[in-house]
């Protein structure tokens, strides 16, 4: 089966993200309200994926994004040299008291019963400044560039992201990338600006660029403003509720060849089952199911479509390259932090049936 989309062969740049970069306290699974000391992990949806395309899976990639000038600037400037991504950045001078900042996301992991927190100080965010005419797109993508790739999550950032990210979707075409787009609908920071109504009405044109959508049953409904499945599904696990929907995501972008997310049942904050769907040029894909022990769940949605851009960018068939994001992804959940720790080698393994116990 073909996925419908024209990958370039060769690129400078195998894939450039726009997003913002972000540094996540985490106290482990202390509640915040009682933490006394904490790990910084450097994240962001869009950062993700090109971290681990970069550091696991071996292409050359690039982030465009804002870079504060102060102390939480350079340690995250420093992470994104280690996990080998190539900067695009707009710099922006901190006044030594209010801003521009970088943002800080605060979590805790949760335990058993106790579900995971995350909550965000985004307060004069610099990312969120970013407009069109900041990045010199020709310049970027000059040596030729394979996939380009945003999320909802800096589309919610302010009035002016969402027009940089069209825009930059429009030089990503025009150079003969593929175009991603994951909806990663956040109700908290769409409330902020401009809520449910506004949010569908921004996504819906960013969409109208993209050929690849990564989002989950709500991210489709909430995201693109389309009503749920007539009967729902009768565990988070059914595919069938998600595939029901994509006529009327097709309705809306027929242009869209890929829509592919993950299912998740969570039974407690460290055991979850695991799947993944996609819907590619018209067949439906499933990889089997996998019961997970989760040590930290932030960016396992980002590792899954990792893997699964890197499958479709190094050729792999459709079924294979689903597989390789399911398995990239549930590994993720295995490390601390946002990004990858894990190797090919052992994403590959695990994608063939590797040594945990997998369900038929």
């Amino acid at each position: 089966m073909s996925h419908g989309l024209t990958i370039p062969k060769t690129g400078a740049l195998d894939f450039v993200s726009l997003g913002a970069l972000v540094h996540r306290l985490d106290p482990g699974v202390v509640p915040f309200r009682k933490a006394t000391s904490c790990q910084i992990h450097v994240s962001g949806g869009e950062f993700n994926c090109a971290a681990n395309l970069a550091n696991c899976f071996g292409l050359t990639t690039g982030i465009v994004t804002a870079m504060v000038d102060y102390p939480i600037g350079d340690l995250i400037a420093e992470r994104v040299r280690a996990m080998g991504v190539k900067p695009f950045y707009r710099h922006f001078e901190h006044n030594g008291v209010s801003g521009p900042n970088m943002a800080a996301v605060y979590s805790d992991r949760g335990f058993g019963v106790r579900a995971p927190v995350v909550f965000y100080n985004r307060c004069n965010e610099a990312a969120a400044q970013l407009a069109p005419g900041d990045f010199d797109w020709a310049k970027i993508f000059g040596g030729g560039v394979r996939w380009f790739h945003s999320g909802g999550i800096f589309a919610a950032l302010s009035p002016t992201t969402p027009e940089l990210i069209v825009e930059g979707m429009k030089a990503a075409k025009a150079g003969g990338a593929v175009v991603s787009f994951d909806l990663n609908f956040r109700e908290k920071l769409w409330k902020v600006s401009g809520g449910a109504k506004k949010a569908v009405e921004v996504i819906d044109r960013i969409v109208k660029n993209a050929d690849v959508l990564v989002g989950n049953e709500e991210d489709l409904q909430k995201g693109l403003g389309i009503p749920g499945p007539e009967v729902a599904a009768k565990s988070k696990l059914d595919p069938s509720a998600f595939f029901g929907m994509i006529d009327r995501v097709l309705a809306k972008h027929p242009h869209v060849k890929i829509v592919a997310t993950t299912l998740r049942e969570v039974h407690s904050t460290n055991h979850h089952s695991w799947a993944a769907v996609a819907w590619v040029n018209g067949a439906t894909l499933v990889t089997p199911t996998v019961e997970l022990e989760v040590l930290d769940r932030v960016g396992g949605g980002d590792g899954f479509a990792s893997g699964f851009f890197y499958g479709l960018l190094a050729g792999e068939s459709p079924e294979e390259a689903l597989r390789l994001g399911w398995a990239h992804g549930a590994l993720l959940t295995t490390f601390p932090g946002d990004t990858t720790m894990a190797t090919l080698q052992q994403v590959r393994a695990f994608a063939k049936g590797g040594s945990a116990r997998i369900q038929r």
